[in-house]
C-alpha cells in the first residue's frame, strides 16, 4: 500500500493528509508539537473576499471537509471589516480537537511531539525521515508542510526576537524543513525595504481582560474598531506585516478586533502600555504572542521551489503545500494547496500524471501567479492571497471571483474536476 508522511500539522498539512487519504494512501502526519492547526489555533478568518470563491472550489472538488469543519465552528458569518466582505470567523479555541477528529475517522496516523531531524536519500529520492531520537520513518513519498517561520533565532534576526507565540519554538524545538534537509535551496520573501521575511499580521487578546462594552460589542457582531489617538497611529509598520490584505490606511488609523474566541487585534503588535491607554482596554493582556507588546513571530524564511503540481524541485517523491509551496497567506490559501500536494503525492506513487489546476480555476490561476511572480525581485516583495492586495485585484480582474455557488460548481464541473478529491487512485 502507498506510503505517504506529511511532515506539518498545520492546516495545510492536515488537507494534504486528508487528500492521500482519500486517494487511497496510508498516511502518516508529523507535528512537533503537541497541539494541529500551527497558526490556524490564533487564526480564524476565512471566506472574505476571494476566500469565498476559493473555498467553493475545493468543496465543488471534493476537498471541503476543513472548509465544512470550519463553517460549523463559525462565531460569525457575513461580517464585514475594512477592505473585506462576507467573512466568516471560527473559533480559535474549539477548532483543533475537531480537525483532529475529522483526520482520525480517515484512518490516518498522527504523531504529536514528533519533530524531524534530518532526511535520509539515495541521489534525487527521499528514503526516510529520523526524529529527533533516532527513529526511523520510512514512506513512499513525502509531503513538507513545515511552513517558513521560526526558529528563535530568525525572529532575533530579522523580527524584534522571540514574542513567545503559539509555534513555541523554546518548548518543542525549532522548526526543521525537509526541503532543506533534503540540500535543496529554498527562498526568503522580502519586504519592501529588501530585508527578508514578515511579521505575522495580528495578535491575540484575552477577551475577559477588555471592557465589557467591547466584549458585549465583539460578541453581537463580531466586530470593533476603535479609532486611534494619532500619536498611537503606526503607518509605518504595516510594511512589516506578513498579512498585506490587511496592510490598508484603515488599520493605521484603527485598531480593529475581531471575534475569534479571543479578541483578534489586526496588528502586529502594539507595545502594552500604549495599548492600556486606549480606553475599554485598560486591562488589555496578550494571549499570543505573549510579548504582543514587543513583535511577532517572523514568517516567509524557507520556501521550497516548485512547480505548479506542487512537486519540490531537484526531488523526485517530495511535495509541498502552505507556506512553503509560495509567498501565500491564509487558512485557505494553505488548505487549497495541502489538497493538491497531498492528491499528487499519490499520483506520483501510482506513477499517473500530476494534477496540475487550470487557470480557468481561481486556486489554480493563483497557484501558477504566485510562482511566476516569485522568479522577478519585486514579486518577493509581495504577499499573495484571495482575499486582498495584487492577487483579489487580479481575481477580479479576470472575472474569477464569485460567491455564486452554482457558478462556482459549473465552473469545476467545465474543468472536468468535479469531487476529483474523493477519488480514490490506489
Amino acid at each position: 500500500m502507498v506510503k505517504v508522511v506529511v511532515v506539518g500539522g498545520g492546516w495545510s498539512g492536515c488537507a494534504a493528509a486528508i487528500a492521500a487519504a482519500k486517494a487511497g494512501a496510508r498516511v502518516l502526519l508529523l507535528e512537533r508539537t503537541d497541539l494541529l492547526l500551527g497558526t490556524g489555533l490564533v487564526g480564524g478568518i476565512f471566506r472574505n473576499n476571494g476566500r469565498f470563491t476559493a473555498a467553493e472550489e475545493a468543496i465543488a472538488m471534493g476537498g471541503g471537509d476543513l472548509f465544512v469543519a470550519m463553517d460549523a465552528n463559525a462565531r460569525h458569518k457575513g461580517i464585514c471589516f475594512p477592505g473585506h466582505n462576507h467573512a466568516s470567523l471560527y473559533d480559535v479555541t474549539m477548532m483543533e480537537p475537531l480537525v483532529k477528529k475529522i483526520l482520525q475517522n480517515y484512518g490516518i496516523e498522527i504523531k504529536t511531539q514528533t519533530r524531524v531531524a534530518d532526511v535520509l536519500k539515495y541521489g534525487r529520492k527521499i528514503q526516510a525521515l529520523t526524529g529527533d531520537h533516532g527513529e526511523v520513518i520510512k514512506g513512499d513519498v513525502f509531503v513538507d508542510t513545515t511552513g517558513t517561520a521560526g526558529p528563535m533565532g530568525n525572529c532575533y534576526k530579522y523580527g524584534n526576537g522571540c514574542s513567545m507565540c503559539v509555534l513555541r519554538c523554546p518548548s518543542f524545538g525549532p522548526r526543521v524543513s525537509v526541503t532543506a534537509k533534503a540540500e535543496v535551496k529554498e527562498f526568503k520573501a522580502q519586504k519592501a525595504d529588501g530585508s527578508y521575511g514578515a511579521m505575522s499580521g495580528s495578535c491575540k487578546l484575552n477577551k475577559e481582560s477588555l471592557s465589557k462594552e467591547i466584549r458585549d460589542q465583539l460578541e453581537a457582531k463580531g466586530i470593533v474598531v476603535l479609532p486611534l489617538p494619532e500619536h498611537l497611529m503606526k503607518p509605518n509598520g504595516l510594511g512589516k506585516k506578513a498579512c498585506s490584505q490587511y496592510a490598508l490606511p484603515e488599520f493605521a488609523a484603527n485598531l480593529v478586533l475581531l471575534d475569534t474566541g479571543h479578541a483578534k487585534m489586526m496588528t502586529s503588535y502594539f507595545p502594552l502600555e500604549e495599548l492600556r491607554s486606549i480606553p475599554g482596554l485598560e486591562k488589555a493582556r496578550y494571549e499570543d504572542p505573549y510579548a504582543g507588546g514587543i513583535g511577532n513571530s517572523v514568517r516567509y524564511l524557507g520556501i521550497a521551489p516548485c512547480d505548479d503540481t506542487l512537486k519540490v524541485e531537484g526531488l523526485d517523491n517530495l511535495f509541498c503545500g502552505g507556506e512553503k509551496a509560495g509567498i501565500l497567506v491564509g487558512h485557505t490559501e494553505a488548505v487549497v494547496t495541502g489538497l493538491l500536494s497531498g492528491h499528487n503525492a499519490v499520483r506520483h506513487c501510482l506513477d499517473m500524471p500530476y494534477l496540475q489546476l487550470p487557470s480557468e480555476l481561481a486556486t489554480g490561476d493563483f497557484i501558477s501567479f504566485i510562482h511566476q511572480q516569485m522568479t522577478v525581485p519585486e514579486g518577493l516583495h509581495l504577499r499573495y492571497t484571495f482575499s486582498g492586495s495584487v492577487y483579489f485585484e487580479r481575481m477580479k480582474a479576470l472575472s474569477l471571483y464569485s460567491t455564486n455557488r452554482a457558478e462556482i460548481n459549473e465552473r469545476v464541473a467545465k474543468a472536468g474536476l468535479s469531487d476529483i478529491y474523493n477519488s480514490c487512485l490506489v
